[in-house]
């Protein structure tokens, strides 16, 4: 298939050969994987944010049952929560992967596209990048501000992986759920027997890969740990006409008929998304959400970044049309960088986002994993299926 200029298709595979081979090692590994050979051409596995300039911090393990925590339904090892079921509950500490994580026979495969972006094509994130080695200082006026004076204007390419599921009819209005540092190869293996068992619609997932680096000061630090509608802007402006047109695929308007999902940073990009463009989407899964103050450069609305989503703005907020589903590991993220301004502990950060959701009748439903990092790859491997089935819970097509 020829791509549109300037944009370059890398490789076009079946699911099933695009998993066959990772699925075993993510099960048994919480290392970031080895790039998977397809037909002798390299595809990328997820991407993950370069080691941190600085040694992290072992975090502690937190006790679910902590005081100021949200009342939790702890569930027998190895069960994870009915997509049926709201509110907030306790799994682990035993992770084993979902039946329908694997390849099954029988089960229609889909297509995977995949083709890069480059920084020069596009008006929203022109590109930056922080200098290598770097991170910033703590504001000595304010211990909630990072200064950074090696972030500057850099060029970088992103990839974007598009699914196609067998399934789908071409010329017809599909839904869709796009994902934060893609490629994704487990979403699209779960979607691959989800769909076959009709247990969500038939939809595409386009997987974007971040613009590189992590945090204040990098790309992908601005386009997921701001505060703002800009990143959803930059799929429907410039990713989105790109897989339609390319792919020869149409997709749904209908903010209903609209999925985000995301890791850490990933996480709080994809609620930002639904958050300041509920015109776009109504559908979030997150694990290990970023609700921290990472937010770069600082914005005197939002000034604690996305801390604010429970600090401030769900809890000071009319309810949105937003359906939920969130997950953090009792060994998630604390105090990773410099800062030391109590915003920056993502259980308890999740933990917040659960008790304002709960407050204001969202609906959402959010699980506290035992025996679990940052990330987790073995709870997702766990969880995703039925989380997916919770985020497209009364979803009707043609509306």
């Amino acid at each position: 298939m020829q791509c549109v200029a300037p944009f370059a298709i890398i490789s076009i595979v079946n699911t099933s050969t695009l998993i066959a081979g990772i699925v075993t090692a993510l099960i048994t590994t919480a290392s970031a994987p080895a790039p998977v050979q397809t037909a002798g051409t390299s595809v990328s596995a997820p991407q993950t944010p370069p080691p941190a300039a600085r040694t992290r911090p072992v975090p502690p393990t937190r006790d679910p049952k902590t005081p100021g925590y949200v009342t939790a339904t702890e569930l027998a090892d190895g069960a994870v929560p009915s997509p049926g079921a709201d509110g907030n509950f306790i799994i682990g500490a035993t992770h084993g992967p979902a039946p329908e994580m694997t390849v099954q026979d029988g089960v229609p495969q889909g297509a995977v596209y995949t083709f890069t972006m480059s920084s020069a094509d596009s008006k929203i994130y022109p590109g930056v990048a922080r200098d290598q080695g770097t991170s910033g200082t703590v504001d000595p006026s304010d211990p909630a501000k990072l200064v950074v004076t090696t972030s500057h204007p850099a060029q970088y390419t992103r990839r974007v992986a598009v699914y196609v599921p067998k399934q789908y009819v071409p010329g017809t209005t599909a839904p869709f759920i796009v994902g934060a540092d893609g490629p994704d190869p487990l979403l699209f293996a779960a979607l691959d027997n989800l769909i076959a068992q009709k247990r969500v619609p038939v939809m595409i997932a386009i997987s974007i890969g971040n613009g590189s680096g992590d945090a204040q000061g990098s790309q992908r630090g601005l386009e997921y740990d701001t505060m703002s509608g800009r990143y959803a802007e930059f799929v429907e402006t410039e990713v989105l006409p790109l897989v339609e047109k390319q792919y020869h695929v149409k997709l749904a308007t209908n903010p209903d008929a609209r999925a985000t999902m995301g890791c850490s940073s990933g996480g709080s990009a994809a609620l930002a998304m639904a958050w300041y463009r509920p015109d776009l989407y109504h559908r979030v899964l997150t694990y290990s959400g970023t609700f921290v103050n990472q937010q770069w450069p600082p914005n005197a609305e939002t000034p604690h970044g996305a801390w604010e989503l429970h600090e401030h703005l769900i809890p000071d907020s009319p309810v949105k049309p937003i359906r939920i589903w969130m997950q953090v590991g009792d060994r998630d993220l604390l105090n990773p960088n410099v800062m030391r301004d109590n915003m920056h502990d993502w259980v308890e950060a999740n933990e917040r986002m659960a008790k304002v959701l709960a407050a204001k009748g969202y609906k959402y439903q959010f699980v506290f994993s035992r025996n679990a990092g940052h990330c987790d790859r073995d709870v997702k491997q766990q969880t995703l299926p039925a989380a997916l089935e919770y985020v497209w819970k009364g979803y009707q097509a043609g509306r």
